[in-house]
């Protein structure tokens, strides 16, 4: 049930990340067409734009790539052909990442009340909607590195229960 339910919200994430790549797209051809060729005129919110968009695009990326288990890891150690040892490495690096996401999520919500008082140059659009992408990926990457672990330790028990047997 709940392994379905965030794996229904990554593919929700992963939908969103297509379309705010595809929405990038559009700015930065803007940019590109505007500065190289002079067929339209230099519109500085497209900038602004882009950066949003990009904002969100790495910060959604992230958290796909905690869930999908392909980030803020780097193996130094060969993995272990003990269950426990294996579990303990995996531990040690989902643990972490739960902590960071702690911390992002704790200060990221200041920074997003911060991002609430101000507001964009060109377009005039309230920063919070880049300043919000803190705290909710670091709850997501914390929700996400937690099951990550319950699933390491499952898979550590029935590991541990056929040597055992």
């Amino acid at each position: 049930m709940i392994k379905r339910s965030l794996e229904s919200l990554c593919t929700v994430l992963r939908v969103l990340l297509a379309i705010l790549v595809g929405a990038l797209i559009i700015p930065v051809a803007m940019q590109v067409i505007a500065r190289y060729t002079g067929v339209i005129p230099v519109y500085l919110w497209t900038e602004e734009l882009a950066t949003f968009i990009f904002i969100w695009v790495v910060m959604i990326g992230s958290v796909i790539a905690v869930w999908d288990g392909m980030h803020f890891d780097v193996q130094v150690i060969p993995d272990s052909s003990n269950p426990l040892v294996l579990f303990i490495q995996k531990a040690i690096v989902l643990i972490l990442v739960g902590l960071f996401g702690v911390l992002f999520a704790w200060y990221g919500i200041d920074y997003a009340k911060f991002g609430y008082i101000q507001h964009s140059v060109m377009m005039n659009a309230n920063q919070l909607i880049i300043h919000i992408t803190v705290p909710l990926a670091g709850l997501l990457w914390c929700v996400f590195s937690l099951y990550r672990l319950f699933e390491a330790f499952e898979q550590y028990r029935s590991t541990a229960k056929k040597v055992a047997s």
